[in-house]
Formats: structure tokens, C-alpha cells, sequence
């Protein structure tokens, strides 16, 4: 029966509980003060009855002095017994009237004895055969005389009854409205938590393995104090996360999804062009040898241009797991040094663009690695001299600024359309989709540079307009050594 109820409890909802619970307590809150209150109450009209109870013997021992027996005013009920307690026994004196003594005078005798010899009023309560609980006062009139009064309780009892049926009444309508009304409110506060419980059921059942899985759900339901809405705002925060979570996660699939498509596009160029030259070497060795070179030499610079997008794919991983196999080798370096090595380089291999290294440090020394700066470096100059026009100027500027070494590269070509920044540095990204791969590149160079950079801890920023597009990388001061 005790597990039956248990479970049933157990099934039962929130509200219904803290309902049931707030009963119990109130219960037993109305149970003590009931109790107190009758205390009192029984103790109040016992008192009184023993102030009337001393007022009354004070009368009558006036009378009994003059008179040696009980005249004059009675109480209906009440019972008077006059003993002489000089030798030592009580003996009962004739009282004036029979109705007087009640048929069981032994508790009246027992008080009178035990009062003999006392010089100050005994109480007592006492049940007496036939009639009920009384009061009973003992007092000396004169010496050796003893006045023994008795009032019925009856009064007090039905009193205290009625006290107590007028309180069972109270506090059970009290108790049953309590329970009643404090469930609706109980389960009018607690309608966010609901809410919450149907939000989280509907989440349940979306399909989250769905890349462009969503969380549109949220838990709007108002109310409860400021403990639920605490409450609500945290999972509502918690979903929003989660929410901003499932999205990275379809962005980064779908990258994942586009970078694997790109990459086995630009892998599958190379190998058709390799595939091809091997057939026309092989043919150009058995019938026309004097085309054997030329094909040999188209061989190994399309394994060459593969192997230069491979490195940069494995650059790139490399890069994004970078906490298990970091691929920089991080050594005191001047980076004004490096400046002008990659403008000299980028002078012998594209002459027709004039380039310009502005003044700036004569030595800036970082902690860096050098052979990946510089192939940013690189990869930006190459940038600038692939998509510009022939004799398009170009220029480069190292300086120090707020303790952060910055290098610049510009060109005066004619600018990256708004739509194309934002993903410049994607990879496999073409501004000119229509551009050939052996003047356009992988697409990879500029998202080579920005893994690099981050790698080093700095930024790299891109502002565009026409006629002037400028690349600004930023190194962290941390790295500075030595100026």
C-alpha cells in the first residue's frame, strides 16, 4: 500500500505535489495552532472559573463564621461542603440543604484533608461519580474549619468542544482552498517550465543529423518570478547556441562538401594534362622523337604545378590541426630583410611591373618563421601581378606601428568588386571565374596567406577600390625582439 502510493506520487506532476506538500505543511501549522488556542483557551476559562470560584468563598466564609453553616446566595450546580479538621480527620458538618453535597463527597473529603493545616487555597479537578468533572477550591475559614466548593466544568468543556469543531471546520475549508487554489497558481507559475518541457519535445523531434538542420524553437512562455525566467533565458540561450552550433556545422560541412569538390577539380586537370603528355610521349618515342622533349617538358611541369597544389592543401591541413603538427619553425628573423628579398625576387620574375618598396625600418627583427612569411609575401605580390594588367604599379611598405609590425602590399589595378571581398580569401575562390588556370592560379594563394598569418598570431586585411587594392598584414607585437 506505502509502494503504491509512493509511485503515485511519484507520478503525479510538479505542481500537484508542491500543491500536496503546501497542504501537509499547512496542516500541520493550523494543527499547532489549534492546539495553542484551545490551550489557551481552556486555561482562560479554567481561571476564570477559579477567580469566580475565590470570589464566591469569600462570601461564604463570612457566613459560615457567623452562622457555622452555608446561608444566604447558591450557584445552580455548584456543591458546598463545610468540614472540621481540628483533630486531625475531616469531619462533615450537616450541610444547610441536601442538594448541597453530591451523593460522592469522597474527592470534597480528600481535598479538605489534604488542606488541613495549610494556610493557603488548594485547587484541584476532580471527577465526581454521576455528575461529571468539577473545580474544587479548599480554603480555611477559621482554624480548624475548612470550606470545600465545587463548580462543574461542563461549561468550559462544551466550550472548548465547540472551539474545536469551529476550527476543524475553518482550517479544513482553509486547507481544501489552499490545495486547490495553490495548484492552479502552483501550475500557472510553473506554465514556462511546460513550455520548456514542449519546447525541448519538439527539438526531440527534429532530425539534427540533416546538415541544414535548424533549432527554430524557443521557449516564450512568460511568468513564474524571476527564478523561472532566469530559467527560461538560460535555455533559450542554451538553444541559441546550439543553434549557432548546428549552423557552423552545415557551413563547415558544406565547405567541407565544396573544398573536396574544388580540390578534385584542380587535382583532375593536372592528371588529364599528365594522362595526355604520357600518350603523346609515348607516341613521340616511337614515331616523331624530335617532339619527345617538348612533351617531356610539358610532363614535368604539369607534375610540377600538382605538386605545388598539393603542397598547399597539405599546407593548409597542417594549418587547421595545428595544436597536433605545427608547420611553423618559429626563429628570430628581420622581417624588413625578408621585405626585400621577396621585392628583388618579384622584380626578376615579372619585369614588366614596376615595383616600388617604400621607406620604412631598417631592420625590424620578430620571432617568426621566415620561409613561411616570406611565402606570403610571395603569394601577395603574385596576386597583384596576376589579376592587374601588364605595367601596373606595384608597391610594398614594412613599418612599426603601435608596437605591431605592419607590411603592406598595393597595387593600382582595378579593384576587387564588394561582392568578391568578403571571400577573397577562400579557398579555390576566383574573383574572374572566366580566368585560365595557368594565369589564374589554384585559387588558394591568398587563403595560404591568411592561414599563415593566423598562424603567426596576426590579421591580414583587404581594402579595395578602383585603381587601389592594398593587402595589410599585421604581426603581433609579442613577436618583437629586436628594432
Amino acid at each position: 500500500m506505502i509502494r503504491r502510493l509512493r509511485r503515485a506520487y511519484r507520478g503525479m506532476r510538479l505542481g500537484t505535489r508542491l500543491a500536496l506538500g503546501l497542504g501537509a505543511l499547512a496542516l500541520v501549522v493550523f494543527a499547532v495552532v489549534g492546539t495553542a488556542l484551545t490551550t489557551y483557551m481552556r486555561d482562560y476559562l479554567s481561571a476564570q472559573l477559579d477567580d469566580q470560584l475565590g470570589l464566591a468563598q469569600v462570601a461564604q466564609s463570612k457566613s459560615i463564621a457567623e452562622n457555622g453553616t452555608l446561608q444566604g446566595k447558591k450557584y445552580y450546580r455548584w456543591y458546598y461542603a463545610v468540614y472540621d479538621v481540628s483533630g486531625g480527620t475531616a469531619v462533615l458538618r450537616k450541610p444547610e440543604e441536601p442538594g448541597d453535597l453530591p451523593a460522592d463527597i469522597a474527592p470534597l473529603t480528600s481535598l479538605a484533608r489534604a488542606q488541613a493545616g495549610g494556610r493557603t487555597e488548594m485547587l484541584r479537578t476532580a471527577r465526581i461519580s454521576g455528575e461529571g468533572e468539577y473545580r474544587l477550591r479548599a480554603c480555611e475559614v477559621e482554624p480548624g474549619v475548612v470550606l470545600v466548593s465545587g463548580a462543574p466544568m461542563d461549561d468550559i468543556d462544551a466550550t472548548v468542544r465547540r472551539l474545536i469543531t469551529v476550527q476543524v471546520v475553518a482550517f479544513g475549508l482553509a486547507l481544501a482552498a489552499l490545495v486547490v487554489f495553490g495548484r492552479r497558481m502552483l501550475r500557472r507559475g510553473l506554465n514556462p517550465l511546460s513550455d520548456m518541457a514542449h519546447t525541448a519535445h519538439g527539438i526531440a523531434s527534429h532530425d539534427l543529423t540533416e546538415s541544414a538542420a535548424r533549432l527554430p524553437l524557443r521557449a516564450d512562455e512568460r511568468g513564474g518570478g524571476p527564478e523561472v525566467e532566469e530559467l527560461r533565458t538560460a535555455f533559450n540561450t542554451m538553444l541559441e547556441h546550439i543553434d549557432r552550433s548546428l549552423a557552423v556545422r552545415a557551413e563547415a560541412e558544406q565547405r567541407l562538401r565544396r573544398f573536396v569538390a574544388d580540390a578534385s577539380h584542380e587535382l583532375r586537370t593536372p592528371l588529364m594534362s599528365v594522362r595526355g603528355y604520357a600518350d603523346l610521349f609515348q607516341y613521340a618515342a616511337a614515331n616523331a622523337p624530335e617532339e619527345r622533349d617538348r612533351h617531356l617538358a610539358r610532363l614535368r611541369a604539369e607534375a610540377a604545378r600538382m605538386g605545388v597544389l598539393l603542397d598547399d592543401l597539405l599546407l593548409l591541413a597542417r594549418l587547421d590541426a595545428a595544436e597536433v603538427d605545427a608547420p611553423l619553425r618559429v626563429q628570430d628573423a628581420d622581417l624588413a630583410e625578408l621585405v626585400g628579398e621577396a621585392a628583388a625576387a618579384f622584380r626578376a620574375s615579372h619585369p614588366e611591373r614596376p615595383l616600388t618598396v617604400m621607406p620604412g625600418p631598417a631592420a625590424l627583427r620578430l620571432r617568426l618563421d621566415p620561409h613561411r612569411v616570406r611565402q606570403v609575401l610571395d603569394n601577395l605580390l603574385t596576386n597583384a601581378a596576376v589579376h592587374t594588367p601588364a605595367g601596373t604599379k606595384v608597391s610594398m611598405a614594412v613599418a612599426l606601428e603601435q608596437e605591431t609590425a605592419v607590411v603592406r602590399v598595393e597595387d593600382a589595378g582595378p579593384g576587387i568588386p564588394a561582392a568578391d571581398r568578403e571571400r577573397i580569401f577562400d579557398r579555390f575562390y576566383r574573383v574572374d571565374k572566366a580566368r585560365s588556370r595557368d594565369r589564374g592560379g589554384s585559387g588558394l594563394g591568398l587563403s595560404v596567406a591568411s592561414a599563415l598569418v593566423r598562424a603567426h598570431g596576426g590579421t591580414i586585411e583587404l581594402s579595395s577600390e578602383p585603381g587601389s587594392t592594398v593587402f595589410t598584414v599585421r604581426l603581433p607585437p609579442r613577436g618583437l625582439t629586436d628594432r
